[in-house]
């Protein structure tokens, strides 16, 4: 029988062809990581040289590799960036040898169209586990005076105009995950301030201009996310600090209860600008439940500011704060200062809390609203227009809010009504009798009697103290001083009332005839009748008197 020919194959010119085709494939795979391996070298210390003159520092990367497969991936790992003050010849003062960017590992893709002289574009470049430490504006400011203008270290492998001339990367945008933002500072006793930041995304890319960046950030005190918008840049490579910085914020889900004594879940929005250091903020606030932890009721606080911040440790000074608690309106300003302290063997200072003091002005408001985001009871005291100028001071400490709130000021309450049926009852037969109509007390609505109240107070560890208490209603003065518990309610004042009538038509009738030689006893500076008295008990059960003893001394005497 005749041969069959052999399969395709099996033939020896086809095995002999793939063969050298393998080869070939090989030997190019060869050259290429060869070439590769040769060129990593090249492209990292491009990378490096394009980040030294950045940044005018001194750059360490620590490895670098690149792959063709679907165009060109490059990976690399351990990069390091020092202070301007840190290149060859320039002294670095001691202690100093922080970097101020550390980046565990970035990559980018790009595809295979390189011409020489034209810059590789690179659409993304991803950025993991970066570090940001900016030291505090004293280490700039006594460096050496022309570490700016020093030269950053050169690559030995080529020189940098020729280096560039064959390299350069033209970069769309820079996107981040993990980083983390230290801001030093130079004030003692101050504790830098610290950002954690989940995203970032950097675009418009050019070398020496501003970038625009979007960023989401968590806010330490009180915590919550921040999602801004804007530019920064250009970097200033003196002292990248004062590097200009602008961006709208929207700041969701902030809990205050991260400052003890207070809660509620605040919501903000604003602008600002300035720089990485110093920032100037105007923006407004939603808290729909702020409140007193330790009382409990929640009321609507709503506020608009400018503001002053200063990046490296958080303090703020309001000039000023225009706020809204429930339907009362008031105005703030001063300052919120975080406040370091040391512990027995422990010579590293930690934060303790806040230092506010502000000055308040309380030009049109419900002293309802006050009373009762400071009450237990759902009743409050009273009722009516308040006007308050007080200096304000929350030291930091870890006693409730109202027990560290002092406060030192002036007030003026119109149209008071007390919300006790017995004070109010009380007050209105004072007016009625000290004008002289006792027969009408039976027959008024006491609420229809309204009151007013004036003077200086100080408040401190949950007590108000009031000095000199001006109370008047319809015929009575009533000149009080004494103190009130904000925890309990309690009254203890001492004073004297002051009634226009004689005390013979503050009793009327028959009763009046017969005590009407008694009258000149009880006329005292214009008042036709002046009584020592004491009010004491609670807000719920006060207990009005007369203080006899107090005017058989003053007859004494």
């Amino acid at each position: 029988m005749a041969e069959l020919p052999k399969p395709f194959w099996r033939r020896r010119w086809v095995k002999w062809a793939t063969g050298a085709s393998l080869l070939a494939l090989a030997v190019a795979a060869g050259l290429v990581e060869i070439g590769l391996r040769r060129t990593e070298p090249f492209l990292r210390a491009r990378i490096v040289e394009g980040i030294q003159n950045r940044f005018q520092a001194r750059v360490e990367l620590d490895s670098f590799h690149i792959s063709l497969v679907d165009g060109l991936w490059a990976e690399g790992k351990g990069l390091r960036i020092w202070p301007p003050a840190q290149v060859a010849g320039v002294g670095v003062p001691a202690g100093q040898g922080e970097p101020l960017i550390r980046l565990a590992e970035f990559r980018f893709h790009t595809p295979l169209h390189y011409r020489p002289g034209q810059p590789i574009h690179v659409s993304v470049v991803q950025l993991i586990g970066l570090s940001i430490h900016l030291s505090p504006q004293s280490y700039f400011e006594h460096r050496s005076p022309n570490a700016s203008q020093a030269p950053a270290s050169q690559t030995p492998s080529q020189p940098k105009s020729a280096m560039a001339a064959l390299v350069s990367f033209n970069v769309n945008s820079i996107e981040c995950t993990g980083a983390d933002l230290v801001m030093e500072t130079s004030k003692p006793g101050k504790l830098p301030l610290q950002f954690a930041v989940a995203h970032l995304k950097l675009t418009n890319i050019a070398s020496g201009g501003a970038m625009k960046y979007e960023a989401d950030l968590t806010n330490p005190r009180p915590v919550g996310l921040i999602h801004a918008t804007g530019s920064f840049g250009p970097w200033q490579t003196a002292d990248p600090g004062k590097s200009p910085l602008t961006g709208d914020y929207r700041f969701d889900h902030a809990d205050l209860a991260s400052f003890k004594g207070v809660a509620g879940i605040l919501s903000s929005t604003g602008h600002f600008e300035g720089t990485l250091r110093n920032l100037t903020v105007d923006g407004q606030t939603q808290t729909p439940d702020f409140r007193l932890t330790h009382f409990g009721h929640a009321m609507k606080l709503t506020t608009r500011f400018h503001a002053q911040v200063d990046g490296t440790n958080g303090d703020t000074w309001l000039q000023p704060v225009d706020a809204t608690l429930g339907h009362s309106h008031f105005i703030a300003q001063g300052a919120v200062v975080r406040v370091l302290s040391t512990e027995a063997g422990d010579t590293t200072p930690h934060s303790i809390g806040h230092d506010i003091a502000l000055a308040v002005n309380v030009d049109k408001a419900r002293i309802e609203d006050f009373l009762h985001l400071a009450s237990h009871s759902e009743t409050v005291l009273m009722t009516g227009d308040v006007r308050v100028k007080t200096a304000l001071h929350i030291p930091p400490a870890p006693e409730p809010v109202h027990e560290r709130l002092k406060l030192n000021g002036w007030f003026a309450l119109d149209k008071v009504r007390f919300n006790s049926a017995k004070m109010q009852g009380r007050i209105a037969e004072l007016s009625l009798r000290g004008q002289g109509h006792p027969d009408e007390v039976k027959t008024t609505d006491p609420a229809s009697i309204l009151s007013q109240m004036q003077g200086s107070f100080q408040m401190a560890s949950g007590t108000v103290t009031l000095p000199a208490l001006e109370f008047t209603v319809p015929g009575a003065k009533i000149e009080l001083k004494g103190a009130y518990g904000v925890e309990g309610g309690t009254l203890n004042f001492v004073g004297k009332a002051k009634l226009e009538a004689s005390v013979s038509r503050i009793v009327g009738g028959w009763k009046g005839l017969l005590i009407s030689p008694v009258d000149r006893y009880f006329k005292k500076d214009g008042a036709g009748t002046e009584l020592p008295i004491h009010i004491e008990g609670t807000r719920e059960q006060p207990e009005f008197g007369v203080d006899f003893n107090r005017m058989k001394l003053g007859e004494q005497q």
